[in-house]
């Protein structure tokens, strides 16, 4: 899963509100072996307040607008990727979740936590799948001091009752995928043990996706302060998800990730 930001905050420096750049960005992360092109209007960063419904509704719509004329120029890294990319909005809104679904998004990155059920109905109505982050609280509002006697037990109570949630709403389980949340109400000792212990998910039969992309985590057991200097970091934690039943990771730079994934799957 390739990152585009179609922001101009992004904790990484890559975020860029000329659409054009964006859509070049996600052409060359098609070309260098996406499987899926996940698309943020606005940062996830605690530190930003939230961007108005309408401006995150017109940065998504004018890259989806744009995105088939420039996929269509695009040639897929090798015969095992998916192609065209599945296109995926990283949002949480349910208003912008309805307003984006009809512009040809198959997957809704939420990092909302699903705290009801209606980015699960919108999608059981519009065919596309549900990507659920575990997190507390509301986005876009810092959780530093979130303690965790229990971490990876917390999490699969959530994802026990999100799960549930999202079936009543009529979203099939195939159409489910979990996201451990790396970073987000958690600390360098409770993300390094979701690490460990990442197994564990996969009892709930719903293919699991790691945000490893220069996370905080690797900056803190590294010492390195900018997060575009992490991309080592990234690769040995695709390698650590991936041995640990991973079916997809997030990343920035797609080339080292598309090199890391298809090198662990052949040894």
């Amino acid at each position: 899963m390739g990152i585009v930001n179609v922001n101009d905050d992004s904790f990484s420096g890559d975020g860029t509100l000329e659409i054009g750049a964006a859509l070049e960005r996600a052409r060359w992360q098609a070309e260098e072996g996406a499987d899926v092109i996940d698309v943020g209007a606005e940062s996830a960063r605690t530190n930003r307040a939230a961007v108005a419904v309408e401006e995150e509704v017109r940065r998504f719509r004018e890259f989806f607008a744009s995105w088939p004329e420039v996929v269509a120029r695009a040639r897929p890294k090798d015969g095992e990727q998916v192609w065209p990319p599945v296109l995926s909005a990283n949002t949480w809104r349910p208003e912008v979740v309805e307003a984006v679904l009809p512009c040809g998004v198959e997957l809704v990155n939420d990092m909302g936590g699903l705290p009801d059920d209606r980015n699960a109905r919108l999608c059981a109505g519009a065919a596309a799948s549900l990507l659920i982050m575990h997190s507390v609280g509301e986005p876009k509002v810092p959780h530093f001091h979130q303690q965790w006697d229990d971490v990876m037990g917390a999490m699969e109570a959530f994802f026990e009752e999100k799960i549930a949630l999202a079936l009543a709403a009529g979203l099939p389980r195939e159409a489910i995928l979990l996201d451990p949340g790396i970073d987000f109400a958690k600390q360098r000792d409770d993300n390094l043990r979701v690490f460990r212990e990442l197994g564990r998910l996969q009892r709930f039969g719903c293919p699991v996706m790691v945000p490893v992309s220069r996370k905080t985590v690797i900056g803190e057991v590294l010492g390195i302060a900018d997060p575009r200097e992490r991309d080592a970091g990234t690769v040995a934690c695709i390698a650590a998800a991936m041995n640990r039943g991973a079916r997809m990771v997030r990343v920035h730079d797609v080339r080292a990730g598309w090199q890391a994934v298809k090198m662990l799957a052949a040894v």
